[in-house]
């Protein structure tokens, strides 16, 4: 990239649109630190294509265009090898802190190398700078991550999001589109994984594809359905059905230990990162209110069980997850002010190997 008329552009020639300051910024030592009062807030800075909208006041998410799919024969274009592909994420994204899980319950970290960005994001979206837990891109050397969609798609100007499955051998996305990653980390990548876990068994994957579109609907998106409704009714909707299904939820666990048949699967990953987020984050900032996960005893018993396990507790990162929440949704927090609490003991014994 380099500097012309005020501008930075591309060397290829395309114009991206930033001013002088957003150059400045991320010389040598990657981007600086997250500045809302030069560069707005995320989605702000750089306008992007319009996103579908639902009904008055309903958030619909927006697309994920990049869906490459992984194949243990190559048959995709994208064979499953040994250090080739590279996980950009955020710790404090739910779709994202999956994949690291799955990662490491499969045992792929020596596989698919892994690095995290700032969990504060201002207009210019997700950005690597060197902190606690994150840091600079050990890949590309990237500023920011969409340096990674123009590289893959010159002038791209739609949603930035993480995941992104990165191909280092082709310079480019494989996939942002998170069902389809862990799915792959899961079936494609048999030859290097470990044998202590089969998170998507053959036999299993109906009644898993199944809890996970009832999950993925009321819980996973059903948490953001409520927080960024603009209309009561779209909140009630939302909220409501959220509710019905932790309900659900509460009386199939309280008669097993995990989502579906007697192990861990795909389904209990998909449906701890919204648990984990829950009464930290989405209780109030979401108003997401009617009940906590605490209040819920087989609910919350479940999530402590799978927190006891590394793959959980040690990729659960509570400060990057409450300051990436309320400090870059300011039409919910204006102030930016992190709350403190609340104080919840994940540590506390669940229990639940008796819930078989």
């Amino acid at each position: 990239m380099e500097l012309r008329d005020g501008r930075l552009h591309l060397l290829q020639g395309r114009e991206t649109g930033y001013p002088e300051a957003a150059l400045t910024s991320t010389q040598a030592h990657g981007a600086s630190p997250a500045d809302f009062a030069v560069y707005g807030d995320y989605g702000d800075f750089r306008p992007r294509r319009p996103q579908p909208t639902g009904k008055s006041g309903e958030f619909v998410r927006a697309a994920y265009p990049f869906q490459g799919r992984i194949t243990a024969d190559g048959s995709s274009g994208f064979p499953a090898e040994p250090g080739r592909y590279h996980l950009y994420i955020s710790w404090a994204c739910p779709w994202a802190n999956r994949t690291a899980i799955v990662r490491e319950l499969l045992g792929l970290q020596e596989v698919i190398s892994l690095s995290a960005v700032d969990p504060v994001r201002d207009g210019r979206g997700w950005a690597f700078r060197d902190g606690g837990g994150y840091g600079l891109d050990p890949v590309n050397g990237f500023a920011l991550l969409r340096e990674a969609y123009e590289a893959t798609e010159p002038g791209y100007d739609g949603h930035i999001s993480v995941p992104v499955l990165w191909d280092k051998q082709t310079g480019r996305i494989v996939s942002n589109n998170f069902p389809d990653i862990t799915i792959d980390l899961d079936t494609q990548f048999t030859a290097w994984a470990n044998a202590d876990y089969d998170l998507y068994p053959e036999h299993l994957r109906s009644q898993i594809d199944e809890i996970n579109a009832l999950v993925y609907a009321t819980v996973n998106n059903g948490v953001y359905r409520a927080g960024f409704a603009t209309t009561q009714e779209s909140y009630h909707e939302a909220v409501s059905a959220l509710f019905a299904t932790l309900d659900q939820l509460e009386e199939r666990l309280a008669g097993q230990r995990y989502l579906v048949g007697d192990s861990l699967t795909e389904a209990d990953v998909r449906l701890w990162v919204t648990l984990a987020r829950f009464d930290a984050v989405y209780y109030s900032h979401f108003k997401c209110n009617l009940r906590r996960i605490a209040d819920y005893p087989s609910l919350w018993a479940y999530a402590r069980d799978l927190y006891a396990l590394p793959a959980f507790g040690g990729n659960t990162r509570f400060d990057q997850i409450k300051r990436h929440y309320y400090m870059t949704h300011p039409h919910l927090n204006p102030s930016r002010i992190v709350p403190d609490g609340p104080v919840l003991d994940w540590d506390e014994p669940s229990g639940r190997d008796r819930a078989e």
